[in-house]
């Protein structure tokens, strides 16, 4: 065969590939359902309608509704974790204490509950939810806590995954109990203050109240 009987070059389409675009209005389409309605009463087909393509579409990449949200969640919330450094251990625990409250007030906390409900049994979900946005969280506050330690703001002697469940355990606990108002601001700044209380240095005098403004 010559040069010349060659068959011209086949032009690709401009723009995004397919199979991404079609990705892509599968998880916004979930990410306006969820903020519609509850996770429960979500369907797949309602998702496959929505975003314009087949249930076989979606099953491509996952194998359920469950985690077509979770990917969707992750695409909606920041990747940038901001971990507070005012100079105070105290202080940088009560702001993030903050930022995790307004997150879990948020839209995408209400989600995340949905998720956390619905994720039950499923090992495959719970070890993504675990991976993907559980670790780097403890990761950020664990980061306070040893630069804490270095500083001398906090006790060296105290297990530090321990000392973290001490501060965050009661705001999760009425996050996923549900049943309770979510922490307010006066109330994280006095979690904060007891907590301190026994996991400062006995020579470190605790303030009895953190001041942030809200």
């Amino acid at each position: 065969m010559t040069i010349d009987t060659l068959s011209p070059p086949v032009k690709r389409p401009r723009g995004r590939p397919r199979s991404e675009s079609a990705r892509e209005q599968i998880l916004q389409a979930t990410l306006d359902l969820l903020e519609a309605g509850n996770l429960r009463d979500i369907t797949a087909e309602a998702i496959a309608r929505k975003a314009g393509v087949s249930k076989a579409t979606l099953y491509k990449w996952w194998p359920n509704k469950l985690h077509i949200a979770f990917d969707a969640f992750m695409a909606r919330i920041s990747d940038e974790i901001v971990v507070p450094d005012t100079g105070s251990s105290e202080r940088d625990f009560l702001m993030a204490m903050r930022d995790a409250m307004a997150f879990y007030a948020s839209a995408a906390g209400r989600t995340l509950a949905q998720l956390i409900a619905e994720g039950q049994g499923d090992e495959t979900f719970n070890q993504a939810l675990l991976e993907s946005f559980l670790n780097q969280r403890r990761e950020a506050v664990a980061t306070i806590w040893r630069r804490g330690v270095e500083r001398g703001d906090l006790r060296s002697d105290i297990d530090m995954q321990m000392g973290l469940d001490l501060i965050y355990g009661p705001l999760m606990f009425r996050f996923l109990a549900g049943r309770f108002h979510m922490m307010n601001a006066e109330e994280a700044d006095k979690l904060i203050a007891i907590v301190f209380r026994g996991i400062a240095p006995v020579t470190q005098p605790v303030s009895s109240e953190v001041l942030i403004e809200a």
